[in-house]
């Protein structure tokens, strides 16, 4: 509680440039689990899948139907790979912080990167981003124009706020819940390390409140994956 973040300021001698590298580590730490995640995934790949494998088929399976709730799978299978790596990077990004936290002096240094809402509010961006420009590239940037206009055009204005609306709902719902998360727990390990009635008051409630957080990170990363494939088949399917 009350940590501070280990800030690099005036990066490279530019006054307006800050790093928070608590936030550049813990990104390189997913980054890397989901890359080892993939590589053990597809490492001797068998026609009858058994352990991990079988394991990672389901997910892209999962994935799909996830795809395919949205839009038909000629348009979304293009968007596969994407799903697949935001739920992977995402749960795993939530998951960091459950394990522990580090902290080194008074600074925090290993947390959840999702916990911060700086990192999620730039993947919701990405994903908003992607879905102006997968609109464009699958309809005619004229095409996708008029969708801003149909029914009628005085809708403008508003479907222009939707867009940053939907980019900040979908930030802030995930940073909102792991940070939250991420507190509770930090409360829980305080009180117990108060001694011996706060540890055995404590320790049962951290077991039950790390499972419900690995429950809720599952959950956040498919409402996020979710609310992609929403915001893409918006975009690029004709029916909409």
């Amino acid at each position: 509680m009350n940590h501070e973040a280990p800030m690099w300021n005036d990066a490279f001698g530019i006054t307006w440039l800050d790093f928070n590298l608590s936030n550049v580590l813990m990104m390189f730490v997913a980054s890397l689990i989901v890359f080892i995640l993939g590589v053990a995934a597809t490492r001797n790949m068998k026609r009858f899948p058994t352990g991990f494998q079988n394991f990672m088929e389901w997910l892209i399976d999962f994935i799909k139907g996830i795809i395919g709730s949205n839009m038909d799978w000629r348009t979304g299978r293009l968007f596969l790979p994407l799903g697949l790596t935001l739920f992977a990077y995402i749960f795993v990004a939530n998951m960091l912080g459950v394990v522990t936290n580090g902290v080194v002096g008074h600074e925090l240094w290993w947390k959840s990167p999702t916990a911060d809402p700086g990192i999620t509010l730039t993947l919701a961006t990405l994903v908003v981003v992607l879905s102006h420009y997968y609109g464009v590239k699958l309809k005619g940037g004229k095409e996708y124009s008029k969708g801003f206009i149909r029914p009628l055009p005085f809708l403008l204005p508003f479907k222009i706020i939707e867009e940053f609306s939907n980019t900040l709902t979908l930030g802030l719902r995930l940073y909102g819940n792991i940070y939250a998360g991420e507190i509770l727990l930090s409360l829980l390990v305080t009180m117990a390390a108060g001694g011996v009635g706060g540890f055995l008051g404590a320790s049962l409630p951290m077991i039950a409140w790390m499972g419900f957080s690995t429950f809720i990170g599952f959950i956040q990363a498919f409402i996020f994956v979710m609310l992609t494939m929403v915001y893409m088949s918006h975009k690029v399917s004709d029916d909409h």
